[in-house]
């Protein structure tokens, strides 16, 4: 059970979001991006550490290109079909980094998942306390071009209600796992158990605005008897979807909270489901040309579709779940969508729910593997007693990256200047397969992001904060080389609880600039020295 005073800070920021909730009831429009407001005390810490860094590309094969997903690097929260949480863009190197933001609402409005069309413009999900909305953005800006407002969650419902906040934060469900097609349609599950393909476009005025061409109803396979504002007791059971992905053939594969997994063909509408008894699913998936690799809270899976759609399990392998939850993880299972990954592609990785210590599991995924061979190494990590994570591995090549979000629940977590253990380690398959080894180890303390590598310069981003005696909450964006583990600068996004990444991916867009979800909204950090540099070069007419 949190502390009394962490009690005391839930149930009155919960009081806060039934007033804004009230508020805010009115229809929002297009608009230009507010910054989000800095909390006292961003003067008096550092705003840049560290020196810019070169761009050094790391060798390897990228993921395979998913056929219905956006390219490699703008398609979902975990950048492509395999998981690998990397980008095919130059991030920023650390040059004059400028940063802005965009304040989506009074109260919340993070920005999870972020995607990108095929010219650049930002798609995302950022969840206020009115509905989820999805939302189109200008990548340098931030303005809003359109937006489309998603059902209310029920636990939102259930948090204002029963003046308990952390329910919220419990909860991946409601359109905050989606991906972008090959269309750069948007795919999603709402809190209502419906699947949504929503395309964008532009109107004769200029006007963008988003428009569902399907809809796909899934309440005939999954219980849905929600908390809602006309159903504030229910008696029945509400089972909210999770994650959506699609398959190398084309279906739309779905996951549940408790455990369903299931299908939509999206030609023929048909719905086909089956259940895991007494497992919860918390996490995305990932996918690659044969199976659909799943991690419940009981075991990894690999899964196929039957003939008529119906998923099959392909094998199942369990993992040491440990004894409870741990400060830092959603339910008592692992916190990683499975990472598909590996010179030859062989691999599928996750993390377990240890007690002691949390280890990075490598297993092989063919489906003949026998299963004395299916498990490649285990390998413990961060300190005894305090280690897990809720946050996808990096994997490229044969190295995987793993953080530690041990201490970390929600934005009342470290306020006043806490920080969580913190800490990061590579490590890789050995070249023949026997085994595993620690490359490096870091200090770095990234308390909840889903971090990313980019593959063209090199370089991790981490979403840092350290501990403060001062009690100023300071976040930075934290850029480390993945060769050796050192990082190599960080700059100050923004101060106080606005800035709190709470669970959501740092991701590098097309233009080289990372976006970080944060609890306001979204915070955008690039260079500008290459700028300078143009403007230097031209000539005092202005010509080029």
């Amino acid at each position: 059970m949190p502390p009394p005073y962490r009690r005391a800070l839930t149930r009155a920021l919960a009081l806060t979001l039934a007033v804004a909730t009230l508020t805010l009831a009115g229809p929002t429009s297009p608009a230009r991006a507010d910054d989000i407001p800095k909390a006292p005390g961003h003067r008096l810490v550092e705003g840049y550490e560290g020196a810019p860094a070169t761009a050094s590309p790391v060798p390897g094969q990228a993921p395979p290109q998913h056929p219905f997903l956006a390219p490699n690097g703008r398609s979902g929260m975990h950048a492509d079909a395999a998981g690998s949480g990397t980008h095919p863009y130059a991030g920023p190197l650390g040059r004059n980094p400028e940063v802005t933001s965009e304040k989506i609402a009074p109260v919340g409005g993070e920005c999870a998942t972020a995607t990108f069309d095929a010219v650049g413009r930002l798609i995302t999900v950022c969840g206020t306390f009115t509905g989820f909305l999805l939302k189109l953005l200008d990548p340098r800006t931030l303005d809003t071009l359109a937006e489309y407002k998603l059902p209310q969650r029920s636990s939102t419902v259930e948090a204002i209600t029963r003046l308990d906040f952390s329910k919220i934060f419990k909860d991946t469900s409601g359109g905050a796992y989606f991906y972008l097609d090959d269309q750069d349609r948007v795919v999603l599950a709402d809190s209502r158990q419906h699947v949504l393909r929503i395309a964008h476009r532009q109107g004769a005025d200029g006007r963008w605005e988003f428009v569902v061409e399907d809809d796909w109803d899934l309440t005939g396979h999954v219980p849905h008897d929600c908390v809602s504002w006309t159903n504030l007791f229910p008696s029945g059971t509400c089972d909210p979807v999770t994650s959506v992905m699609p398959d190398w053939q084309g279906r739309i594969w779905w996951v549940t909270r408790l455990g369903r997994v299931g299908t939509v063909d999206p030609d023929t509408s048909a719905v086909r489901s089956v259940r895991l008894d007494g497992e919860e699913i918390q996490n995305s998936f990932s996918v690659d040309r044969e199976a659909v690799s799943i991690v419940s809270d009981h075991a990894l899976y690999s899964f196929t579709a039957g003939p008529d759609g119906t998923p099959r399990i392909g094998w199942r392998q369990t993992y040491d779940r440990g004894t409870g939850t741990k400060p830092g993880s959603v339910n008592q299972g692992s916190g990683t969508t499975p990472d598909l990954f590996g010179t030859d592609d062989e691999y599928v990785a996750i993390t377990d729910n240890a007690d002691d210590r949390m280890n990075v599991l490598v297993f092989r995924r063919g489906v003949d593997v026998p299963d004395d061979r299916r498990l490649v190494c285990s390998v413990p990590v961060f300190a005894h007693g305090r280690s897990t994570t809720d946050n996808s591995l990096i994997s490229w090549g044969d190295s995987l990256v793993v953080e530690n979000n041990y201490g970390y629940e929600n934005p009342t977590s470290l306020l006043l200047g806490r920080s969580v253990v913190g800490g990061v380690t590579r490590i890789d398959v050995t070249p023949d397969g026997s085994g595993c080894d620690t490359v490096w180890e870091s200090a770095v303390r990234s308390p909840s992001t889903v971090p990313k590598l980019s593959t063209a310069n090199g370089l991790l981003y981490f979403y840092e904060k350290e501990p403060n005696a001062l009690g100023i909450d300071a976040w930075y964006l934290a850029a480390v080389d993945f060769r050796t583990g050192e990082r190599r600068w960080r700059t100050l996004t923004g101060t106080g609880p606005a800035y709190d990444n709470n669970w959501a991916p740092i991701t590098i867009g097309p233009d080289g600039t990372a976006y970080a979800g944060v609890f306001n909204g979204i915070v955008a950090v690039r260079d500008t020295a290459r700028q300078a540099v143009r403007i230097l070069s031209r000539s005092p007419d202005g010509s080029g």
